[in-house]
């Protein structure tokens, strides 16, 4: 059993910030049910189908169990409520104000559940000129400065991550602030809300070493010039490896292993600051030597230099890489009507509670009946939810 098993959670959430919060409450225990339009929400339309469901979907939504309702409905109102009367989770990621328009307000749901832990995800949060603009994950990142972090070093145009990046920073960081919420209600008896705003979240994020610049203001500095310089791809004579030298041992360790020592005391590079500076002139120079190597011989000596170093992996290579295999970072199990399904298996790993993927992601309406009947619902009380419109059943 997870650390959360027992802990009950609405998800009424779409798209990825949510959805994956929810997952991750859900791989660590949690019985997560996903609250989902008669339609479906968004995601389940967005991606190649595979048996139904796309494998984004998918893998924002294991550990689940669906219930498809009709939340305009007064009935679909009146199971949602059943649902929250005992629900130590509700998550919710509409704009601003709109849950409060369907009548499921913080103040309204804590009447009847007074220790639930309320979380709104939002795009920009409640006020400001961007407030109640839709948003999807580019927005993000262009408002949040990663696509100056990630400009052309060149040309300095701007570009994104190729990734959904600041959806999910916002789910890990939803997840971890429920986990604390949960652990502060069982000190205290008392559940809150949590609100969360995917601008804050990636700026949170990326600030550290992306904004380091702008972190002391008197130090005048070129901003541009001051984020970590982690873009070291080099070239081999049959492909590409990335090195990451940090300290005098490391820089000492790349100057003998590529038979260059006389830059070991070179005043460009003597100390990890002047290697900083001088960024551009240094993965100049070490480029030029990693040229005269095959990827195969130049990782082994940098390993045995003590030189952090990898290859770069496509992500077809990535599933057979022994660091990747011996680890069993990649879950495969066989599920019925998908065949063999691949995960990235729960990161975090528990001693005595282990996290776990125990269900598929559902089929819209997989579980509404089960749902139902969990809640009260008799059979021909749920026969006529479904005929009637409110929910949905799948198959």
């Amino acid at each position: 059993m997870g650390p959360l098993n027992g802990i009950k959670v609405i998800d009424l959430t779409s798209m990825v910030s949510g959805p994956v919060a929810a997952m991750m409450l859900g791989d660590q225990g949690a019985e997560v049910v996903k609250v989902e339009p008669l339609a479906g929400e968004q995601l389940r339309l967005l991606g190649e189908p595979h048996n139904g469901l796309p494998s984004t979907f998918y893998s924002c939504n294991r550990n689940k169990k669906s219930l498809a309702l009709d939340l305009k409905s007064a009935r679909g109102k009146q199971v949602l409520w059943r649902l929250l009367e005992k629900a130590d989770v509700l998550l919710q990621n509409f704009r601003p104000g709109a849950i409060e328009r369907m009548g499921f307000s913080e103040e309204a749901v804590r009447e009847i559940n007074p220790g639930i832990i309320f979380v709104s995800i939002s795009g920009f949060g409640k006020s400001g000129p961007y407030s109640h603009k839709r948003v999807y994950d580019p927005i993000i990142q262009g408002l949040s400065g990663a696509t100056d972090i990630q400009a052309d070093r060149k040309t300095g145009r701007p570009a994104m991550f190729r990734i959904i990046l600041a959806d999910k920073v916002s789910a890990l960081t939803a997840a971890q602030a429920i986990s604390s919420a949960l652990f502060y209600r069982e000190r205290s008896g008392e559940g809150q809300h949590i609100s969360l705003s995917m601008l804050e979240a990636t700026i949170a994020f990326l600030w550290p070493e992306g904004m380091s610049g702008l972190t002391f203001a008197d130090q005048k500095v070129d901003i541009r010039k001051t984020f970590s310089s982690i873009d070291l791809i080099y070239e081999t004579t049959d492909g590409h490896i990335t090195i990451s030298v940090v300290s005098d041992k490391e820089w000492q360790g790349i100057c003998e292993a590529l038979g260059r020592e006389d830059l070991i005391e070179d005043e460009r590079f003597r100390s990890a600051l002047a290697r900083r500076k001088n960024s551009d002139m240094r993965r100049e120079v070490i480029g030029a030597e990693v040229q005269k190597w095959s990827t195969e011989t130049l990782l082994a000596t940098l390993d045995a230099a003590d030189v952090p170093c990898a290859p770069l992996l496509d992500r077809a290579e990535l599933l057979d890489h022994p660091q990747i295999r011996e680890s069993h970072i990649v879950e495969r199990e066989h599920v019925t009507g998908f065949g063999e399904v691949r995960q990235a298996r729960p990161a975090a790993r528990f001693s005595r509670t282990e996290s776990t993927i125990r269900l598929p992601a559902p089929r819209l309406g997989e579980h509404s009946r089960e749902i139902l009947a969990t809640l009260g619902f008799s059979e021909q009380e749920q026969e006529t939810l479904i005929k009637e419109g409110v929910s949905r059943q799948y198959g």
